[in-house]
């Protein structure tokens, strides 16, 4: 039982503490952020296995969780002491508990920086796994050793992780997140070769010292990228959906791995996924990542509220948006392309069931559509918008002939209003 918990403790907890990285420092310095972060973890994996032998050996099995969980009361007052800063942009309701969820995950759907990083990360920790998985039976059963040789392989871990994190800076600076993550996939490949080779003491520290540099290289990057890609309304959110995808990926690769092990053996399961983890550096090339550090992600505030004739209650809904436009009808193609990555922003901030239709009757005349749940969602979405997404807006509105777009909102009508509300505006952008 106690195990499920802290697994669950940790679930719930880690997205938070990665939410909380970009609010300590500037956005310069927070890929150096994440790996000092990384640096802490990794340090106290090379420290934490021999120094809970050591108290297990003087004061018995219990004592090392009661002094871990009296540690954490400092964890605690430290997060009761501080305060983040706050950004003036006016306060709505909170978000509902399962409402929110649904808006992260249509975020990350919608997200195509986000996207990229969580394909990385599948690609990466479905093969990176197996290692981890079968250490232990490395340990016992190809080298001969006991838990002291788990432990000492898992410190060369901690120590090469620790270690590389002193350099990535200047890695980053001369290869690029995308050679670097390819980098470290390929050094965990090298890494995964020498465990199935390993039959000494030498050659199991030599690969989990390969192991533990190639891990902080990838896992840092990966976080940057996922980061990065994130605006602050939705990065606990969309950081959790990362998370999950890590720990699935590593979850299910050990189940995969530990079973072809069973039926093949510990080395062909090790060269197996070496060679996955190799082919999936070009099959994942694509995917690009930490491309939304060079997007504004703050929010743009641009949006004039809407004009309403009475008072509309937060949870009537659904609201229908719709923006008509007038275009020089040689300019289509180029217009349905802009609306079509106005699309994603609109779906990203909440919006579904996004359309484009187009007048029969008068050539250049088109009508944007979207749905928002309910009035107060329509609201957050006005909030959401960000300055990146203002420039792709402004280049939709450029292809208008004369003054703006006109927008207007729909309320579902209820059976006990006999009126439908309609507010007509133009919409503002400058």
């Amino acid at each position: 039982m106690p195990l499920p918990l802290i697994g669950a403790g940790a679930a719930i907890t880690a997205p938070a503490w990665e939410a909380i990285v970009p609010l300590l420092v500037p956005r310069k310095d927070l890929q150096g952020a994440v790996s000092a972060n990384a640096v802490a973890v990794n340090g106290s994996r090379a420290v934490g296995p021999a120094l809970g032998g050591a108290i297990t050996a003087a004061f018995g099995i219990a004592a090392p969780f009661w002094i871990n969980a009296v540690s954490n009361l400092s964890v605690i007052v430290a997060l009761l002491w501080w305060r983040p800063p706050v950004r003036d942009t006016g306060r709505l309701p909170p978000e509902r508990f399962l409402g929110a969820i649904r808006a992260g995950v249509r975020h990350s759907i919608h997200n195509a920086f986000l996207r990229s990083t969580l394909i990385r990360t599948i690609a990466f920790f479905s093969f990176a796994s197996a290692y981890w998985a079968l250490l232990p039976l490395v340990a016992r059963e190809q080298v001969g050793g006991g838990p002291g040789l788990y432990g000492l392989l898992l410190g060369a871990i901690g120590v090469g992780a620790v270690g590389a994190a002193f350099g990535l800076r200047w890695l980053r600076s001369q290869l690029g997140p995308d050679v670097l993550v390819a980098a470290g996939t390929l050094g965990t490949a090298v890494a995964m070769g020498l465990f199935g080779l390993a039959r000494n003491t030498s050659v199991a520290l030599v690969a989990s010292l390969i192991a533990g540099i190639s891990w902080i290289t990838v896992l840092s990057a990966l976080n940057v990228s996922a980061q990065v890609a994130l605006p602050g309304w939705v990065r606990a959110r969309g950081l959790a959906i990362f998370v999950t995808i890590m720990f699935g990926a590593t979850t299910l690769g050990s189940v995969v791995w530990g079973k072809l092990a069973d039926a093949y053996g510990l080395p062909m399961a090790h060269y197996l996924a070496a060679v996955g983890a190799m082919i999936a550096v070009p099959l994942t090339w694509r995917s690009k990542l930490q491309t939304g550090a060079d997007f504004d992600l703050l929010p743009s505030m641009h949006w004039a509220p809407p004009i309403t004739s009475r008072t509309v209650k937060e949870d009537e809904g659904p609201v229908l948006v719709t923006i008509e436009y007038r275009i020089d009808p040689s300019h289509r193609r180029g217009f349905l392309k802009a609306l079509e990555r106005l699309s994603r922003e609109r779906r990203r901030d909440g919006a579904y069931r996004w359309g484009v239709f187009e007048d029969t009757a008068q050539p250049g005349r088109y009508l944007e559509t979207f749905l928002n749940e309910s009035w107060i969602g329509h609201l957050r979405q006005h909030r959401r918008v960000t300055h990146a997404d203002q420039a792709v807006q402004k280049l939709v509105n450029s292809f208008q002939i004369d003054g703006l777009p006109i927008t207007t909102h729909y309320i579902a009508a209820q059976s006990s209003t006999t009126s439908r509300h309609t507010s007509r505006r133009n919409e503002h952008n400058d």
